[in-house]
């Protein structure tokens, strides 16, 4: 098979690693790619994620069997709706389906009509209704842009003038434009975070387990919310009976939903899920692979990644064994660019990288780079690479994460050095 993969960050990065794996695969393009993506794919660094008319293009001028989309615009943009129309098949959901991502209202209204368990929520398209109802219910809550914001368009609010603050910043101040043209006001349920995912084909889900993401940029879970600091898996707060609740009460359900309404859902579906003494709650879907989950995840895999997408594409995911999954944790760390998420440099040069890739059970996938000049690597962005590390525990895993942190040579990036917090001090006093 010919492959493409959308996107150009560590997801993506993490996702041509396992899929050039595949005996199956006979050649692999990314889109646009980057640095460390050029070693295992072929780059197409003139093709941008969001440009659809080029990513035809290109699929058509390289014979493509099989897209697999990465970041969510391409998305909910109708990339998967104009490859179906030219004959190409692909990983990921239509736009119709991938609204259930695009709109938090909408998302919130399938879950309402499936049953599934959610916070209690409210739309708003007007900030005077929004801060009337915030006024009348108090506080703490959740404000939520219902459009896409790159994973920042959700404000913990602890109290009534964070939230008041919160509708302005989204409705009027427009800090995220579009995205907060309309926005939920949900309550803040208490628990435990995780990141469950399933692979759907429209009627049939397998599960790909669970990870814990860490989302706020500070030690200790502190300060702003990112695109995620770090993450590792399995997820101890999902073992096997509670993967099981989640995948018949929330994962089927929702497939059933999308299905009944005329939007079969293919792709990966990721339930951001509370856990509390009650079972799991919905925060929140997204209609593809987490970053930097996927790192931790596919660190794990021991099946064939393309084989289980290509059965996916096709709705044959009942015909395909159960995936394996290697008896180890898997911890990732972000590295990203001091400053992050605020105001941050680009251009600084990346060393050794090859000596942090070297530390036992590391994996170093990139996040935001390009190649520089005589053969350095570049970081791009604002999160830039992600340090994956396999081991027995989960602290041997962050050890060894932290050992090749500790073996670049960039002055300009930083980390947290707490990913696997929660995990640790439940190894510390296990029996």
């Amino acid at each position: 098979m010919k492959v493409l993969v959308v996107g150009g960050g560590g997801r993506e990065h993490a996702l041509c690693e396992a899929i050039a794996r595949s005996p199956r695969c006979d050649g692999l393009w990314c889109a646009p790619g980057n640095a460390g993506i050029a070693a295992v794919a072929t780059c197409l660094p003139q093709v941008k994620a969001t440009d659809l008319d080029a990513l035809l293009d290109a699929c058509r001028a390289r014979a493509i069997d099989l897209v697999v989309v990465g970041p969510e615009a391409p998305l909910v943009a109708g990339l998967v709706d104009r490859l179906a129309a030219a004959g190409i098949a692909a990983v990921g959901p239509t736009a119709a389906a991938a609204r259930l991502e695009g709109s938090k209202a909408f998302m919130k209204a399938v879950l309402a009509e499936a049953g599934v368990p959610t916070a209690r929520f409210a739309p708003f398209t007007d900030a005077a209704a929004a801060k009337a109802h915030i006024k009348d219910r108090g506080a703490p809550c959740v404000v939520k842009a219902d459009g896409l914001a790159a994973g920042k368009g959700v404000l913990l609010c602890e109290t009534e003038g964070e939230a008041l603050a919160a509708i302005d910043s989204l409705m009027t101040d427009r800090t995220f434009g579009a995205a907060g043209d309309t926005i939920v006001v949900e309550d803040w349920v208490q628990g435990e975070e995780a990141s469950f995912f399933a692979l759907c084909d429209g009627a049939t889900a397998i599960p790909l387990g669970a990870a814990q993401d860490h989302k706020r940029v500070g030690e200790g879970d502190t300060g702003p919310n990112t695109g995620g600091m770090g993450a590792y898996a399995p997820a101890p707060v999902v073992d096997t009976a509670m993967a099981a609740r989640i995948m018949a009460e929330i994962v089927q359900p929702t497939v059933d939903a999308m299905a009944a309404q005329g939007t079969p859902f293919k792709g990966v579906l990721f339930a951001g899920l509370m856990i509390d003494g009650t079972g799991p709650k919905v925060l929140e879907f997204n209609v593809r692979f987490g970053d930097p989950e996927c790192q931790a995840l596919l660190a794990r895999l021991d099946s064939d990644l393309l084989e289980l997408l290509d059965a996916a594409a096709h709705g044959r995911l009942d015909q395909v064994a159960p995936p394996r999954w290697r008896d180890q944790v898997a911890l990732t760390v972000v590295m990203a660019a001091r400053g992050y998420p605020g105001a941050y440099e680009t251009g600084t040069v990346i060393g050794g990288l090859d000596a942090a890739a070297a530390v036992a059970g590391v994996t170093v996938v990139h996040a935001g780079t390009r190649a520089g000049p005589d053969g350095t690597v570049l970081a791009t962005g604002g999160r830039v690479l992600g340090i994956t590390a396999l081991g027995d525990s989960v602290r041997q895993a962050q050890a060894r994460a932290h050992a090749a942190v500790d073996a670049l040579d960039w002055p300009e990036g930083f980390c947290r050095r707490d990913i696997g917090w929660r995990a640790i001090a439940r190894e510390a006093t296990a029996p």
